[in-house]
């Protein structure tokens, strides 16, 4: 029992989430031939290979897997353990990576976060922006913020606002073309597209309190990955572009944009804050969903 020292459960856990030994050595000030080092001797003391190191890469073994899984989880008990202690008093440290997608990423996500390091400073966050959300199997990421509750059992999804889309379009391309009465119209229509996540592109579907449930294949031009170009284009007069009404909510005000099809509706991506079980005693966690539920859900009100 003497080769598992307590010490090396941070550092490994912190190797592994710099995905590197030179990243690692960064993040700790070190040389990269110091971390290489004290992974050596870990090794040498448990008689064990944890990490499968190439030139460019490195991947855990089986053991390490193990050895991973346990640090964190002790790593977690020992934070949680401290919060039952100290309670409020305990001010959040350490590392938080978190996920989201591109645009809310960057329009949203980027912006709590920079409240949230103003008002916990002993954290240091990392933030990676990516198309489709990593599965949950990937412990890269301690939080990902995702539009629609995962099936995967294994995580934990915390709902942190309701996110309606509507259909919107500009005046100018309204009077130009006319104004869809129908879902089935949009078909002759100019459809603004985005390809974000899992979704079925081109496909929009909307449910009526007096009609059955339709989906419509529409086309368009312009197809972008990012949301804010789309509503750009909107705004240009391009077409008809389905969004979260959040995203709109000014030029709706503004009557920059109309919402057209009130009554036929798409169905919800609300957004969630999903991770992994071992991170739910995390104050890190914890403190950053109470900022987001206070910070996003009065957008969608």
């Amino acid at each position: 029992m003497n080769a598992i020292n307590p010490a090396d459960l941070g550092f490994f856990s912190s190797l592994i989430s710099a995905g590197s030994l030179g990243a690692c050595a960064r993040e700790r000030g070190v040389t990269t031939a110091a971390v290489s080092k004290q992974l050596a001797l870990m090794e040498a003391r448990l008689k064990l290979t944890l990490v499968s190191r190439t030139t460019r890469r490195m991947s855990l073994t089986p053991e390490g897997e193990i050895y991973l899984e346990h640090a964190r989880q002790i790593l977690s008990d020992i934070e949680d353990m401290g919060h039952r202690l100290w309670g409020s008093t305990q001010a959040p440290k350490g590392l938080l990576r978190v996920n989201a997608t591109l645009g809310f990423g960057r329009s949203r996500v980027a912006p709590l976060l920079s409240d949230y390091a103003k008002k916990y400073p002993l954290v240091d966050i990392q933030l990676q922006l990516s198309v489709n959300p990593p599965p949950i199997t990937d412990d890269t990421f301690d939080v990902c913020f995702r539009f629609g509750n995962p099936p995967d059992s294994r995580a934990i999804a915390r709902f942190i606002a309701p996110n309606k889309r509507i259909l919107v379009a500009s005046p100018s391309y309204l009077k130009k073309y006319g104004e869809p009465k129908t879902p089935a119209e949009l078909a002759k229509h100019n459809c603004i597209g985005i390809r974000q996540g899992d979704e079925a592109y081109g496909l929009w579907r909307f449910s009526s309190p007096k009609s059955k449930d339709e989906s419509i294949k529409v086309r368009g031009n312009l197809t972008t990955n990012d949301g804010e170009i789309a509503v750009n284009w909107a705004l240009d007069g391009h077409g008809i572009l389905q969004r979260a009404e959040w995203d709109v909510a000014r030029y709706l005000r503004s009557g920059r944009l109309v919402q057209i099809l009130q009554n036929h509706h798409a169905p919800n991506a609300d957004i969630y804050a999903v991770y992994a079980q071992q991170h739910q005693a995390s104050v890190r966690v914890r403190t950053l969903i109470e900022l987001a539920v206070a910070t996003f859900a009065p957008l969608s009100k």
